[in-house]
């Protein structure tokens, strides 16, 4: 039954199986393993004197009067003063017109919400509505809070996941019992239903635990059976001819770091060897990547081959082609680049195809659109991905089948403790790029509270009247969701108030459409747009050497490692560059871990600072990216986990190599499920 179409959980119909659709919900098992982004935890009310600005608070009383309606622009705003013996507190909500008639005055409420100070007022914005009796049902547990889309609340995601696993069919736990024990593991059925809905943070920890430690197994399991195939593999390919690659190196404008040209001897020394290539290229934001697989391809191309460079984001695909064309052009290099994206017309796509296939074009740019069937490569030798942990090991390896066994170069700007690196890249040698070009500025930090807004909003005007453009970053999409934290649509709204009208402020988040997404990227490219509001859909997609203000609301509820990321995105060009971390509250814990950004900008040891400081209370944040293909494991937060899980598949497979004794049956049948699914899924 888990594996049939959500149409047959009680109040899902065609409409509602739609828009579960656009989050990629088509299955009973799709709904189940739809984790929970956050949980909410109601707390007793509390009196209106005791609220504090930006934090989540309930509050229990009477309207004064019944409920004004005001518009603005394409907003309808309600408003209401909430008030007890204790004072009085302005309620505010944004397109909920209906509020207007339903709240009474003098009937008693439950108003919980996001706590803000606006003009000297504490107000509280886009509260839950509850009866005492109502809310008192809620004090005990933990109450999850999904990622969502327009049409479809939590209240109907929560619905319709507690349906499934009233009706799901229960499936036989496929971890071995030793294993289980060993790491005091949940049984699977267990896990998978009290991730939704924990009694307690004990209760949570434990499930999720479970569920993250199937997550790195059958990850690494999938990683080094493919290495075990692949080993010792003879090379199709040898490429020994390195003349153009030599001579275009030499032409560049600036001289390669030592880290640098390390790298690339090692890329020549695989690609001039016998053995199949599989590499990984770490290195920070702005360290130069790039123009190593720009000389790799160059020389796959020399020798007579075709080499293909896949990309995230269409917008970083058109970069990288038109980046390379003008380097092609400038110093007269003969290979011929050609773009391969999945928004090309029809006829755009047939050309290109056609190109390929016929060996005129040589080096190959574009996004997932480059594993599609209808691409038939001549000697596809080398493939290159950028921003690995953006894409499956299945999309590498489909990428990979469409050659001979092609050379493998993988690039990441994630930077992972060495030691994690080792265990996660299991079936790639790694390179290390660990110093920057010498003509960067470094950029300037600072990290702020939230009462430095309007400074910060005067800075960013500043840097639009010089010129500059700006990203400002939030941590969630819209404010139905009950955690703190900005919300990318409102926040849109307060910076087109603050700042001048001259400035066009637009915003982007993963949940549009790809073609939106391209279309604004491309804007904000242009100049076209000098604020880009957005969330971290931004992190991979997009190179823009002229912004050069970061700023970050609510940093605590990112990673250190995510946030280095994030501050990646500017200091791209000659301009200064600034990164400017809100801090939502100013607990010393906060600022002393955010204070480690303010001070380096080493994004290795960025990361190892991320490692010791994470623990198991990071889990209770918005999640906020989707490193290599998990769902809920964070490799900082759960690194102890994930060694166990490499120890653990290490051994199995040194017992069992194909998995064929009987108590690892049900494992085989699992993983090769898994494989099967990785193989046709870009994480986008």
């Amino acid at each position: 039954m888990n594996d049939k179409s959500i149409l047959i959980i009680k109040g899902v119909g065609e409409k509602t199986a739609a828009l579960f659709m656009r989050l990629d919900i088509h299955t009973v098992d799709d709904l189940l393993h739809y984790y929970p982004r956050a949980y909410n935890h109601f707390e007793e009310p509390v009196p209106v004197r005791e609220l504090m600005p930006d934090t989540v608070a309930a509050c229990a009383g009477m309207l004064e009067k019944t409920p004004g309606l005001a518009r603005f622009k394409h907003m309808q705003v309600v408003t209401a003063a909430l008030r007890d013996d204790s004072g009085a507190v302005s309620l505010t909500w944004y397109n909920m017109p209906y509020l207007k008639t339903t709240l009474k005055p003098g009937v008693p409420y439950i108003f919980r919400g996001r706590v803000v100070r606006k003009r000297g007022r504490l107000t509280m914005e886009q509260p839950e509505v509850y009866s005492p009796a109502d809310y008192g049902k809620l004090l005990t547990a933990l109450h999850p809070v999904y990622g969502q889309t327009k049409g479809l609340g939590n209240k109907a995601i929560e619905k319709a996941v507690t349906q499934a696993l009233m009706d799901r069919q229960l499936e036989r736990d496929y971890l071995p019992e030793s294993i289980r024990t060993r790491y005091q593991l949940a049984e699977y059925n267990y896990a998978l239903e009290h991730i939704h809905f924990p009694e307690d943070e004990k209760e949570l920890l434990f499930a999720r635990k479970r569920l993250v430690f199937d997550e790195f197994f059958l990850f690494l399991l999938a990683v080094r059976r493919m290495k075990e195939k692949r080993e010792d593999r003879e090379s199709a390919y040898v490429m020994d001819r390195c003349g153009e690659a030599k001579r275009l190196l030499h032409s560049l404008p600036y001289r390669l770091t030592g880290a640098q040209l390390r790298a690339l001897k090692e890329v020549y020394g695989d690609l001039a060897g016998r053995k199949i290539m599989n590499r990984l290229i770490q290195g920070d934001v702005g360290s130069g990547k790039t123009i190593i697989a720009v000389l790799a391809l160059l020389r796959a191309a020399e020798n007579g081959f075709q080499g293909a460079l896949m990309v995230p984001t269409e917008v970083l695909a058109r970069q990288h082609f038109e980046s390379i064309t003008q380097m092609f052009e400038e110093y007269g290099i003969g290979a011929r680049a050609i773009l391969l994206t999945g928004s090309m017309t029809q006829k755009e796509k047939r050309l290109a195809y056609e190109a390929i296939e016929s060996h005129r074009a040589d080096i190959i740019v574009g996004t997932h659109a480059l594993i599609q069937e209808k691409v038939i490569y001549d000697k596809l030798a080398l493939v290159i991905t950028d921003e690995q942990h953006r894409f499956g090991v299945g999309q590498r390896q489909m990428l990979g089948s469409k050659g001979e066994e092609p050379h493998v170069l993988v690039m990441s700007a994630t930077p992972i403790p060495r030691t994690l690196a080792i265990i996660l890249y299991g079936d790639l040698d790694i390179s290390v790029i660990d110093e920057l070009p010498a003509n960067r500025l470094p950029i300037k930090n600072c990290v702020v509270g939230t009462g430095y807004r309007e400074n910060a909003y005067k800075f960013i005007a500043k840097e639009v009247a010089a010129g500059r453009q700006a990203y400002v970053i939030c941590p969630m999409v819209e404010a139905s969701e009950m955690i703190e934290g900005e919300n990318v649509i409102d926040y849109t709204e307060t910076l087109r108030r603050n700042l001048p009208p001259s400035i066009c402020v637009e915003y982007l988040h993963g949940k549009m459409k790809p073609k939106e997404k391209n279309a604004l990227m491309e804007r904000f490219a242009a100049g076209k747009i000098q604020v880009l509001v957005s969330t971290t859909v931004i992190e991979v997609g997009i190179n823009v050497p002229n912004a050069t203000v970061m700023m970050i609301e609510n940093a605590e509820r990112f990673g250190l490692a995510q946030l280095h990321q994030l501050r990646g995105r500017v200091g791209r060009g000659g301009h200064q560059s600034y990164c400017i971390m809100v801090s939502g509250n100013d607990r010393p814990e906060t600022m002393e871990r955010l204070d480690i950004l303010n001070r380096s900008n080493d994004g290795f040891y960025i990361a190892s600072e991320d490692l010791k400081l994470r623990g198991p209370g990071d889990i209770f944040g918005v999640r906020q990216s989707g490193d290599m293909e998990f769902k809920l494991a964070d490799i900082f937060t759960d690194a102890a986990v994930l060694k166990s899980a490499s120890e653990e598949a290490d051994r199995l497979l040194a017992d069992d190599p194909e998995l064929s004794q009987e108590e690892n049956r049900e494992l085989k049948s699992r993983l090769d499920a898994y494989l099967e699914k990785s193989y046709g899924k870009i994480m986008l």
